[in-house]
């Protein structure tokens, strides 16, 4: 049996601290999600200030992120080059730019999603997530 690494509450704490300050730093109003390699959400956060619809989009980002074990712009990238059959794509619902999956050693852990400012800013803050943990 292989054994993996997983995310735990540690881990998600340094990951919203990080990507909070990023934001702060920016001024920049976000809700913040972290998932699980299945794209369970684990923890959430609005900050102040940040639009409503936000805290819907951010977990859909990360969950398409997790599953898909890549950027989430990447669904973007295809949809707007025409390939608009990933609108169908079963569980999928998030497919803007904006989230990053968590990767260690070609294992995805989850993954970072952000909404509330442009979309590469959003990924901008996910990226200063994950990098807190050195990852």
């Amino acid at each position: 049996m292989q054994s993996k690494p997983v995310l735990q509450l540690s881990d998600l704490k340094l990951i919203a601290a990080a990507a909070e300050a990023e934001a702060l730093k920016n001024s920049w109003a976000v809700s913040i999600a972290i998932v699980d390699d299945g794209g369970h959400l684990l923890w959430q956060q609005r900050l102040d200030g940040a639009a409503p619809i936000s805290a819907q989009i951010a977990p859909a980002k990360a969950r398409t992120a997790a599953l898909g074990r890549r950027e989430s712009r990447i669904y973007e990238e295809m949809i707007n080059g025409g390939r608009v059959s990933f609108l169908s794509a079963p569980g999928l619902d998030g497919l803007l730019e904006g989230a990053v999956p968590i990767m260690k050693d070609g294992e995805c852990l989850g993954a970072v999603g952000v909404s509330g400012v442009k979309s590469s800013e959003d990924a901008q803050i996910a990226r200063a997530g994950i990098a807190a943990i050195g990852l």
